[in-house]
């Protein structure tokens, strides 16, 4: 099955070169050490329904399936450690992009805290030794505690106020009626379990027993018209394989096939020290 959103087709049928052969087999790597990843159909269930409407002529309340995307997740992971530190992030942003962020201290110290817990993970393990013999990296952890901080972390200037590549990829922001960003399956859970998220279909074929679907959707007053996102996996292995793609590919589209995968990791740069966006674009599987 394959996707055309998000891919050249020229592209896509172009083979793996030797870089992307390497970046694959860490990614690999990757995969099968994500130990806190769940299993589709027993950890969690998502109901797809229909395919989503005419996205040309879109308004939030328009095209909306009548249903929740997520009927079932098994919130005992969420008491994982990573999970607990990932989701006590996640209010930490104002969404709408005209609102200024303060970082508060305590909200810092959160920062740090989801980094000491990932950074000890066994994805994390892998992503640090392979950037340190690539010398992208410092070996010193402490060092690269504080490399991950400014990639993900530090506030930089975006359209007029500040954002972070964190708060972009992961929580979302609202800019001018769409939503930007917001690439990451558990905040959209917690926030459509809250009532913030209109899901309105499917973008394009999908399989509900697979970890990655496009989609359309409405967060608050923003329209998502095209979004893609792994589901199921953990907030360490998204962080792991995001700053991999980043720290070693000056290209912005970046080919890995792992497990049943074959895809394109996004991954916008920002004046080359921060991250912009990223995310997952399926080629086929």
């Amino acid at each position: 099955m394959a996707w055309g959103y998000g891919c050249n087709s020229v592209l896509c049928m172009q083979t793996m070169t030797e870089s992307d052969r390497e970046l694959s087999a860490i990614v690999q790597k990757l995969w099968d050490n994500d130990i806190n990843r769940l299993r589709p159909g027993t950890d969690y269930r998502i109901s797809l329904q229909g395919k989503a409407g005419n996205l040309s002529s879109m308004n939030v309340g328009d095209y909306a399936v009548g249903s929740p995307l997520f009927t079932y997740v098994d919130e005992t992971i969420f008491k994982k450690e990573t999970f607990l530190a990932f989701i006590s992030l996640l209010d930490n942003y104002e969404s709408n992009t005209g609102e200024p962020e303060v970082v508060t201290p305590e909200e810092e110290a959160e920062n740090h805290k989801f980094l000491d817990s990932i950074i000890k993970t066994p994805v994390l393990k892998i992503v640090h030794k392979y950037l340190v013999g690539k010398n992208k990296s410092p070996e010193e952890t402490t060092a690269f505690k504080e490399q991950l901080y400014r990639i993900w972390f530090e506030l930089y200037a975006r359209k007029g106020s500040n954002s972070s590549g964190f708060e972009h990829v992961f929580v979302g922001e609202t800019r001018g009626g769409c939503t930007i960003g917001f690439h990451n399956w558990i905040q959209l859970y917690l926030q459509e379990k809250l009532g913030h998220i209109n899901y309105k279909g499917y973008t394009v074929n999908p399989d509900e027993n697979k970890h990655i679907l496009a989609l359309h959707f409405s967060w608050k007053n923003g329209i998502k018209p095209r979004g893609s996102i792994f589901i199921g996996v953990s907030p360490e292995f998204e962080f792991a394989l995001y700053t991999l793609c980043f720290l070693t590919s000056p290209s912005e589209r970046v080919r890995v096939s792992f497990s049943l995968y074959d895809l394109e990791i996004v991954c916008h740069h920002y004046n080359q020290k921060h991250i912009g966006t990223t995310y997952p674009v399926l080629v086929r599987y």
